[in-house]
């Protein structure tokens, strides 16, 4: 550890069994956990730095061979080692950065292995024993259900997905159907114009024609007139010219090539005029058909203006899109079926794997009870009732279909009730560290540390949590903070945390204490007026040391 909060640099390592860690109040023992729960995923800001303008450097060395921790590994594509090291450093900036086994991670991972490694059980967690949800959590652990309730975490997942799906499905089809018979109206005006691609650019241009058909004509004749019909046509003339020069070509053979292209011409114009002729012809002034034309244009320009676009081929998109929409309101109720299908059908999986999860609870919660009996009683409870009161839920939670409710009488005459409304804190202190050596046994977890669940007992009671801390240690890596000697005797090795004035500086330290170090720092603990003889001894008897000779 470097750099964070009172500590410059510490090095400290807990062996196996029962740690003990005592010290004044604000000595700085908290300091440890916060430090410690950086490296197991929680958050932190430059609040944590002793020296604003250096990092700081939280680094953990965890044995995690015999775990089952390799997939975990694997799956993050991590180095797997079985002593893995976890660091978490913090800039000058606030920036955190973490690492496993120096590669980088982030905190959702880095947390995912803490949860793994190690349980902090502080002393506002009694507050979590009236939780429901914790409640269930140990039940589980004692169930040993662990991949019924991954499955049915995956069940649950994909019924909740297609319940949302249905619900806006059947939204869409509420306010769909009261827009089918607008669209439907729509539709059925487009489809009666029967519009084509072109149309309009067709009529505009022979409306145009109608509106000018007797100009029309009548140019066109007096045209075909000018070229061909009268004697002093344009078409006679030249043919009077051709034949004048036809006269003259034999002898004067300048005037061949003016000829010729007189000859041309006039075959060109001839060609013009039959043209001429041949639309004058078919022009023609229809009433009727004018009046048709100007209906059918004032169709399309309303059907433009109602839908606010401009051409013909914009209407027919538009169209389309209506037909599509009506196909899709029309379609539904089939998707509906069918995606009701699929939720019965997920719901129904997911109810056989919360069944089979009941099925466990129901079965764990005897255990449950009878050694949480057990415990309370050799914890000074004599009368302690616990009872675990299960009942189904009327729906699906992402837990299952089950809730527990803790228990709790310490008195014959009183019947066991809400474990919040009833027991004192020092009886919760109690249930909570029955309720941690039980999960002990069933869950593999390396590390659990008590931040003094001790609260609110003392004398003989808290000689049985020691006792109860030290069976625990037999199994797993067991770290206790502590102001009660008769815990501190317990362990197996003691810690000692002060503070060390330097100047200007206040500096936590913390001392591994040798066996003469803890004799007396827990007859310091054990006496408020100074290192007595008989604390002295007291504090021997309290760590089973017996004295020289005997």
């Amino acid at each position: 550890m470097y750099n964070y909060a009172l500590i410059d640099e510490l090095n400290i390592g807990f062996a196996g069994g029962l740690s003990i860690i005592t010290g004044e109040t604000g000595s700085g023992k908290s300091i440890l956990l916060g430090a410690l729960s950086l490296i197991l995923g929680h958050r932190a800001d430059t609040s944590v730095l002793l020296d604003k303008k250096r990092k700081c450097i939280i680094e953990g060395e965890f044995n995690v061979s015999g775990y089952g921790l390799r997939d975990f590994f694997n799956d993050h594509e991590l180095d797997y080692d079985d002593v893995s090291i976890i660091r978490r450093e913090i800039s000058e900036s606030g920036k955190s950065r973490a690492f496993i086994n120096d590669t980088p991670v982030n905190l959702n991972v880095l947390r995912e292995l803490g949860n793994r490694l190690v349980d902090i059980h502080s002393q506002h967690n009694n507050l979590s024993l009236s939780g429901n949800l914790f409640q269930l959590e140990v039940v589980d652990e004692v169930a040993g259900n662990n991949s019924l309730r991954s499955l049915y975490a995956a069940r649950y997942r994909e019924y909740t997905t297609l319940a949302d799906q249905f619900s806006e499905l059947m939204e869409k089809a509420g306010q769909a159907a009261s827009d089918l018979d607008y669209c439907r109206f729509q539709l059925k005006q487009l489809s009666d114009a029967g519009l084509s691609g072109g149309e309009q650019e067709e009529l505009e241009e022979e409306l145009q024609l109608l509106a000018h058909a007797g100009e029309i004509k009548e140019m066109l004749e007096y045209s075909c007139s000018a070229f061909d019909r009268d004697e002093n046509s344009l078409l006679a003339l030249l043919k009077d010219i051709q034949s004048a020069l036809a006269r003259i070509k034999p002898f004067y053979s300048r005037i061949e090539g003016l000829h010729g292209r007189i000859e041309s011409s006039l075959i060109e114009l001839r060609d013009i005029s039959d043209e001429l002729s041949s639309l004058e012809s078919k022009i023609e002034f229809d009433p009727g058909r004018a009046g048709f034309v100007s209906e059918r244009l004032d169709l399309i320009y309303s059907l433009q203006q109602k839908h606010r676009v401009n051409s013909v081929m914009e209407l027919i998109a538009i169209r389309d899109q209506l037909e599509k929409r009506v196909e899709e309101i029309n379609g539904y109720e089939f998707s509906i079926g069918e995606a009701r299908k699929k939720m019965d059908e997920s719901r129904r999986q997911m109810a056989a794997v919360a069944g089979d999860i009941s099925k466990t609870r129901i079965a764990a919660i005897p255990v449950l009870e009878e050694h949480m009996v057990s415990q309370l009683r050799q914890l000074g409870i004599p009368n302690a009732r616990f009872c675990v009161k299960h009942r189904k839920l009327e729906d699906f939670t992402g837990e299952g279909i089950d809730r527990v409710l803790f228990l709790f009488s310490a008195n014959r005459q009183s019947p066991p009730m809400e474990l919040s409304k009833v027991a004192s804190g020092g009886e919760k202190s109690r249930v909570m560290l029955g309720l941690k050596s039980l999960i002990a046994r069933t869950k593999a977890l390396p590390t659990i540390i008590f931040d003094e669940i001790d609260s609110g007992v003392s004398g003989e009671v808290a000689g049985k949590m020691g006792g109860i801390m030290k069976s625990m240690a037999a199994k797993m890596q067991v770290i206790n903070i502590t102001h009660l000697p008769q815990i501190a005797g317990k362990g197996d090795q003691h810690f000692h945390v002060y503070k060390e004035d330097a100047g200007n500086v206040t500096r936590t330290r913390i001392k591994l204490l040798a066996t003469d170090e803890r004799i007396t720092e827990i007859a310091r603990m054990l006496s408020s007026d100074g290192l007595s003889e008989a604390a002295m001894v007291n504090a021997r008897e309290l760590m089973d040391i017996r004295p020289s000779g005997l």
